[in-house]
């Protein structure tokens, strides 16, 4: 989730279809085709009953769902679910939330068993998590659920607020710790920019100068902010603040935010033509002075290359292999973790490519080349732990408490 990436106007048929698969291409999620109906166990996989996973990591195949141990990363079961699925944490110790063509389901990771819970609704996007609320954004109705992950343990959908946008749209919306929902303006052609409302959901703020708006990331101090095509839009203290991007066309479509830290990261284009634009710029704009400064990190990545660490560090999985740690407050490259080899991202963003996880203080990277995944210690750059897989993976999530 992406955050989950997300681009102009552009004429013929064909770019306008190449622009619509990067609009899909983010870490939040989208629609996915895989039939609920169809999903079981496959053979070997353990029933009701069976021991829980301690800290479970979710790793999507073609036609199904692995579910490991978060500390050796041993396989611990496998449910099949055809077609293509998307994961998110879904904010308890147990709970993923798995977008199908019907809506969001929820896998309860730690028990190995896909729940009968689900937030239906076509084109299920992004799943956004901050202030102990899990808040759930449907593009092909505009609907957008919050939650209190809490609430899954009981084994019954939670009760929680709703509310519709007044078009559908490919769209994000978080809840602040105040109530005030912040969630995104715009339709099926063309989106423009976020709304806040108050917990009576009325309108308390508004602004539409953000082209293109997609992705949200939520920084130190609650500082909330979505992605432009040129520039970012920030939320902070009850008013928005637009940060230009530095070229006319400067899209940040898909951010990571830490509490520990001010600073977003986010990535960074500036070709609105381009089929796929492969990016060596990301983005770190200080939410506290409004300021953006680009790092060159001599490498391509993609959008499932972000993450942050424990102490707010600013993670990004290059094409080369190695996991670079930022030091946000500096743009200083502190470290450059090898942790996979060279490769690189695919025109089509549902194309499995390696992808970023990260827990604490573990980075989890997924290499679909060899079948491997690997546990990172992002302090030490030690790889603690690897595991090769029955069959190649795509997105890599797991359950996040306490967020």
């Amino acid at each position: 989730m992406s955050k989950s990436t997300r681009a102009g106007a552009l004429a013929g048929t064909a770019l306008a279809l190449a622009v619509s698969a990067v609009l899909t291409a983010c870490g939040g999620g989208q629609s996915s085709s895989s039939d609920a109906k169809t999903e079981k166990a496959s053979k070997g996989t353990p029933g009701a009953g069976a021991a829980t996973v301690e800290d479970p990591l979710v790793a999507t195949f073609d036609g199904g769902l692995y579910i490991l141990d978060g500390e050796t990363l041993k396989l611990a079961s496998t449910i099949e679910l055809p077609g293509f699925n998307r994961v998110n944490p879904a904010g308890d110790d147990s709970h993923v939330f798995v977008s199908t063509d019907s809506g969001f389901r929820v896998l309860d990771a730690a028990g190995q068993t896909l729940t009968d819970i689900t937030y239906e609704g076509a084109e299920p996007g992004h799943v956004v998590r901050h202030a102990g609320k899990t808040v759930l954004f449907t593009d092909g109705t505009g609907e957008v659920n919050v939650l209190d992950p809490a609430g899954l343990a009981g084994g019954e959908k939670p009760e929680g607020r709703r509310y519709t946008s007044a078009e559908p749209h490919h769209g994000v919306a978080i809840e602040l710790g105040n109530g005030e929902l912040l969630t995104t303006v715009g339709t099926e052609e063309k989106r423009t920019g976020a709304l806040v409302l108050d917990r009576n959901d009325k309108e308390i703020a508004r602004n539409e100068k953000c082209p293109g708006v997609h992705g949200e990331a939520a920084a130190q101090g609650e500082a909330v902010a979505v992605g432009c095509e040129d520039g970012i839009l920030i939320y902070k203290d009850g008013e928005f603040t637009k940060v230009d991007a530095p070229d006319d066309y400067g899209r940040i479509g898909n951010q990571a935010g830490s509490d520990a830290s001010p600073v977003l990261l986010g990535d960074y284009k500036t070709d609105p033509d381009a089929e796929l634009e492969r990016p060596t710029r990301v983005s770190l704009i200080d939410t506290g002075t409004a300021e953006l400064r680009l790092v060159d990190l001599g490498t391509s990545y993609s959008f499932r290359s972000l993450g942050r660490g424990p102490h707010g560090e600013a993670l990004v999985l290059g094409t080369d292999g190695a996991l670079r740690v930022i030091d946000p407050e500096t743009g200083k490259v502190g470290k450059k973790i090898p942790v996979v080899g060279a490769w690189q991202e695919p025109l089509d963003w549902q194309q499995p490519r390696p992808t970023l996880f990260v827990r604490d203080h573990t980075a989890y990277v997924s290499e679909p080349g060899t079948r491997e995944l690997h546990a990172v210690d992002i302090e030490t750059g030690e790889k603690v732990a690897s595991m090769t897989l029955p069959k190649s993976t795509n997105e890599l999530s797991g359950v996040v408490a306490g967020h």
